[in-house]
């Protein structure tokens, strides 16, 4: 079995986005930039933003941080995002989710231009990407099929079998392996015999957030599993395919499988730093 290293191919794809990028600076007189909101004070979403706030630098990206009260009403939200729709200055636009209970996040969502919305999460870019077209395709998705290619994975023609449905991951991870010709099946934690579907799965991408989700037993040998959760437990973190007895096992049986940390998280910081570069390059040239 072999560990798909995403922090790794992260790594890379950052140290050609910084050549590409400040090639395009000299060329053009500005550097891309990135506006990242965040409303009220979820740790776990504060480190989220720092990081990507660091991300960006260290390729050249001009990252924008708006940190704005819990408080914050969605009209004030709104007017902050016409704003920087109107910005042209503002490559990409990110709210980081999620947002607290008195602002729709829906509203919000929809409210970005489509063509800055770097997290892919627009209408316009989920009925884009639903229909094959061309589109900003969510961070994610996107990191875990460049990692998938970038390990000689074959996955056309493969049986793909994906757990979680949200608009994030699961939805667009299955219309990309569509798009990569292969036969898709979606579940959730609600999927009756759950555990006959997962050992059909070549490729399985386990994304709800649930430790010790998955276990050897429901795994088809060979398979190439992504692990998408982050969960905490001890205060370690782990993913969803997690139990301190059943680990070996399972690295026995599957052939690939990402780490956590180190495997899903970093490359969806880099198709972030991709999906903002690519705006720009859009919109200046």
């Amino acid at each position: 079995m072999r560990i798909m290293n995403g922090a790794a191919l992260a790594k890379k794809i950052r140290s050609v986005l910084s050549i590409e990028i400040d090639f395009c600076k000299n060329k053009y007189g500005r550097s891309p930039k990135l506006s990242v909101i965040l409303v009220g004070n979820d740790p776990a979403s504060m480190t989220y933003v720092k990081n990507k706030g660091k991300a960006c630098r260290e390729v050249g990206i001009e990252d924008d941080l708006h940190f704005l009260p819990f408080s914050t009403s969605q009209d004030e939200l709104l007017e902050l995002i016409h704003q920087l729709n109107e910005a042209p200055d503002v490559d990409g636009i990110l709210v980081q989710l999620p947002l607290p209970k008195h602002i729709d996040k829906n509203v919000i969502i929809s409210a970005i231009d489509y063509k800055k919305d770097v997290d892919g999460l627009h209408p316009m870019n989920v009925g884009l990407l639903n229909t094959s077209e061309d589109c900003i395709i969510p961070c994610t998705p996107k990191g875990i099929l460049s990692l998938l290619k970038s390990e000689n994975v074959t996955i056309a023609g493969k049986h793909a079998v994906i757990i979680g449905r949200s608009n994030l991951v699961g939805k667009p991870m299955a219309q990309l392996m569509l798009r990569e010709n292969a036969s898709v099946t979606v579940c959730h934690t609600k999927t009756r015999d759950l555990s006959y579907l997962t050992r059909q799965g070549e490729i399985l991408i386990v994304a709800i957030g649930c430790p010790n989700l998955i276990n050897a037993d429901m795994l088809k040998p060979g398979a190439v599993v992504v692990d998408v959760g982050i969960n905490s437990v001890d205060g370690k973190m782990v993913g969803d395919i997690y139990n301190s007895i059943d680990v070996p096992s399972i690295e026995q049986k599957a052939s690939a499988i990402t780490p956590v940390p180190g495997g899903v998280g970093p490359m969806t910081i880099a198709s972030l730093l991709e999906n903002t570069f690519e705006i720009y390059r859009r919109r200046i040239q």
